[in-house]
């Protein structure tokens, strides 16, 4: 079955799917996203993230291409048309087509484009043995809690890490602060069981997982702290894991040369992964 995508108010097969070669998109990255994760034919935070798409657009004063209700109906109507039941829905809003020019175009329909594809589940190992994560420098802007098409650096990045064998590289402030992944939250657990991690201000994407685990961690009366942690305590730290719409919760063992406790998943990370798995799926958890 061929796949299908949305372009601009219209389903069409995704090998014949195009935009115009003076989209603001392509030319300025002058655009946001969101990644929907889905369980089972259930969209995964489906309203925090259409939120966060509302305003990253009203941050960059791109108008909204149609109501949220209205982009749920596309959204399902992508999912069934590609039998997609597990995986993940793509949606890319830009300024729209324009000739080229910094200035913002005056009466410029912007444009939507929508994915959906299937994942593969995640290998048992990368759950158990974790993952390994580097730390680069961040060499982002200063408005990483805009969902920006602007990715450079996350692609810079994710090579770094690709060709060092890792999964991630967590970006490090000129203070040598962790803000996070190239695509994911970073965490770490403590010595004395608090769980960390960064503040969501204007220094990194408020994650929707992000948000979710915090919640689970209020529900549960986890013990937690959103605040700046260094490279060195992130690898002095009992466990670490990331967060993501599409890695969910996942352990990190190894930060550079170093690895944490065992070399394996932790406990608390696994029961956290539990319970994040368990509120995506919707059988009880609550976030």
């Amino acid at each position: 079955m061929s796949r299908t995508a949305y372009v601009n108010g219209r389903y069409v097969r995704l090998d014949e799917a195009a935009v115009h070669v003076e989209d603001r998109g392509y030319q300025f990255a002058d655009g946001v996203y969101e990644v929907i994760a889905i369980k089972d034919g259930h969209l995964v935070d489906e309203e925090p993230h259409l939120q966060r798409l509302v305003r990253s657009l009203g941050e960059l004063k791109i108008r909204a291409p149609m109501s949220n209700a209205a982009m749920r109906v596309a959204m399902r109507e992508l999912m069934r048309r590609n039998r997609v039941r597990n995986g993940m829905i793509y949606m890319q809003v830009t300024r729209g087509v324009a000739p080229r020019d910094f200035a913002f175009p005056a009466n410029v329909p912007s444009a939507l484009v929508m994915t959906v594809r299937r994942m593969r589940p995640q290998p048992a190992n990368a759950v158990e043995d974790g993952i390994r994560a580097i730390t680069i420098p961040d060499i982002r802007w200063h408005r990483c809690d805009i969902k920006t098409v602007g990715l450079t650096a996350a692609v810079l990045g994710k090579q770094r890490a690709r060709e060092a064998g890792a999964y991630e590289a967590w970006q490090v402030d000129r203070d040598g602060y962790v803000t996070e992944g190239t695509s994911s939250n970073a965490w770490i657990l403590t010595e004395d069981g608090t769980v960390v991690t960064r503040p969501a201000t204007n220094a990194i994407l408020s994650g929707i997982t992000r948000r979710s685990v915090l919640e689970l961690a209020k529900a549960n009366k986890l013990q937690f702290e959103e605040r700046a942690f260094t490279v060195a305590e992130a690898k002095a730290a009992r466990e670490a894991w990331i967060t993501s719409a599409t890695s969910f919760v996942l352990p990190v063992t190894q930060i550079d040369d170093r690895v944490l406790g065992n070399g394996k998943a932790g406990s608390f990370t696994l029961k956290l992964r539990a319970l994040y798995m368990s509120y995506a799926t919707g059988d009880g958890a609550t976030a």
